[in-house]
């Protein structure tokens, strides 16, 4: 096979060590190997480094396990081409795959050219990168806070959960915190309630007639003190992540007074700690923020995952088959096999996900048009990741061109569907066994 990359090395790479294999072909063609074993520490990283620029090294590729290859990637992309390869790819390519030959394999595969490298970001994506998905993990464990108590709830036999949609809300976490001081009259608890949770009182009461003992108390005050530590660091997580997207804002905040809506990205970036973000990240936010579904939260992690330059992806379905959330293409003696999703940036994919979920409870819009309709056929699970597939291919067509989403309305899709739609409809009347004329509503009234 021709050699591609005639002087590159594969990295194996674990917690303690990286396997280095540099591969080196001489003008004559003499292949020469080189093959080293380094410690995972910053020092013996800046070893590797200088041996491989002795060995005068151009491309080099290794495999993005875990998270041992950030710290490598960070110290070698400055001075080397590196590939960070999906595992999944070298296990595509059969050959020798045991520990020993990892680093060995990888760097004849690069040689060859058969590895396509994964899209690492730019700085200072990253950065906005780590902020988001550790504050998407605290939502995580703080849900899993909420079902613990709910579970503690059940066992004293009290149905708050019932009546209640959310036991964090306001009036639910009063009556908690009154059951953890030792209130016992149901009454004096379901008057605790506000807004429109008071037109169930009697429900209430019912509710909150159980057997709480003094372990289930403690237990309830120990998740409540949990959860307000969590909503603590959401929040400081939040205006964090804020701060950095508003830095990139060029315009003047506006004054006060102002529209409240056109306030809340009105913070300045004034501490020089303050991890940046990418380049009309502010403009990218408001765009996102105008499509149905996705609120702020939301739309920072889609910019801190997707970025605002999409010339990185050739189109949108690159971009959603990175994301995965692109049918699978799987077709053999002409029958088409399994289409799945396959794995790909599961916070993007998720947080996508969300916002379909939030969009269709939008009735008059475009979009719960499409999920509605495609329901009907192919259940509310398919359905659903087809709309957020929708979304992702609306949100790079809007940050690619920069223009502002329009909402077309339900019936749009009826619409683009006209002509389809009456053939159907006339052929199925045919089959009833009667004749249908069909004229435009304009033409008759004319």
């Amino acid at each position: 096979m021709q050699i591609v990359y005639a002087r590159c090395a594969g990295l194996d790479v674990h917690k303690k060590t990286v396997v280095v294999c540099a591969r080196l072909v001489s003008t004559d063609g003499t292949l020469t190997t080189h093959i080293r074993t380094f410690g995972s520490t910053t020092a013996e990283l800046l070893k590797l480094v200088t041996w491989l620029l002795a060995l005068e090294v151009t491309h080099i590729a290794m495999e993005s396990t875990g998270e041992f290859w950030k710290p490598v990637y960070n110290l070698l992309e400055g001075s080397f081409t590196v590939l960070v390869v999906n595992a999944a790819d070298i296990k595509y390519v059969p050959g020798r795959k045991t520990d020993v030959k990892d680093a060995e394999w990888i760097a004849e595969l690069l040689a060859h050219g058969l590895l396509r490298p994964s899209f690492i970001p730019p700085a200072p994506l990253p950065a906005l990168r780590d902020l988001t998905r550790q504050r998407t993990h605290l939502r995580e464990e703080r849900a899993s806070v909420v079902n613990r108590m709910q579970k503690v709830l059940e066992w004293a036999n009290i149905k708050l959960t019932s009546v209640v949609t959310d036991i964090t809300g306001v009036s639910a976490r009063a009556m908690l915190q009154a059951l953890v001081d030792g209130q016992t009259d149901v009454s004096a608890l379901a008057q605790l309630a506000k807004g429109r949770l008071r037109r169930k009182l009697a429900e209430l009461e019912q509710a909150l007639r159980g057997t709480l003992e003094p372990h289930h108390a403690f237990m309830i005050s120990q998740h409540l003190a949990l959860l307000d530590v969590f909503d603590e660091q959401i929040s400081a997580f939040d205006t964090r992540i804020q701060t950095a997207i508003d830095g990139t804002r060029s315009d003047p905040p506006p004054a006060d007074g102002a529209d409240e809506s056109a306030q809340r990205l009105s913070v300045r970036a004034t501490d020089a700690t303050t991890p940046s973000a990418p380049d009309g990240a502010w403009a990218a936010q408001a765009i996102l923020d105008a499509i149905p579904g996705i609120g702020l939260r939301v739309a920072e992690t889609i910019l801190a995952e997707l970025g605002t330059d999409m010339s990185r992806f050739p189109d949108a379905e690159h971009a959603s088959s990175w994301a995965g959330l692109a049918p699978g293409q799987h077709e053999s003696a002409s029958k088409r096999k399994s289409t799945r999703i396959r794995d790909g940036n599961k916070y993007l994919r998720s947080a996508l996900i969300q916002a379909a979920w939030a969009a269709v409870k939008q009735p008059d819009t475009f979009l719960a048009a499409f999920y509605r309709r495609l329901a009907a056929r192919r259940g509310k699970k398919k359905a659903i990741v087809a709309l957020a597939h929708k979304l992702l291919v609306i949100i790079y067509t809007l940050l690619k061109t920069g223009e502002v989403y329009h909402e077309r309305g339900a019936a749009a899709l009826d619409e683009r569907q006209k002509d389809r739609i009456v053939h159907r409809l006339e052929r199925r009347i045919a089959q009833l066994g009667y004749n249908v004329h069909l004229e435009p509503i304009t033409a008759a009234a004319s």
